[in-house]
């Protein structure tokens, strides 16, 4: 089943959840197991992120969110 354009407008960007956070671009990057310019990467919607699961949990738990509270696109353009 796949989220609404309106569902997915009311999920958080990824930006926006890593400074809630509290972390830099960096510092999430160190978490995940990739480079700062990778984050920044899909923050600015040029890359997509492709994780493994244990990467996958590490975001999760770095952000403090479920796997279903993460937006399906990590770019930043629709803030």
């Amino acid at each position: 089943m796949s989220l609404s354009q309106s569902d997915q407008s009311s999920h958080p960007t990824l930006k926006h959840l890593r400074e809630q956070a509290g972390l830099s671009q960096e510092g999430l990057a160190r978490v995940v197991g990739v480079s700062g310019k990778t984050v920044s990467n899909w923050e600015r919607g040029m890359s997509v992120a492709s994780l493994t699961v244990p990467q996958m949990k590490a975001l999760c738990n770095a952000l403090g969110v479920t796997l279903d509270e993460l937006p399906d696109d990590f770019s930043s353009e629709r803030e």
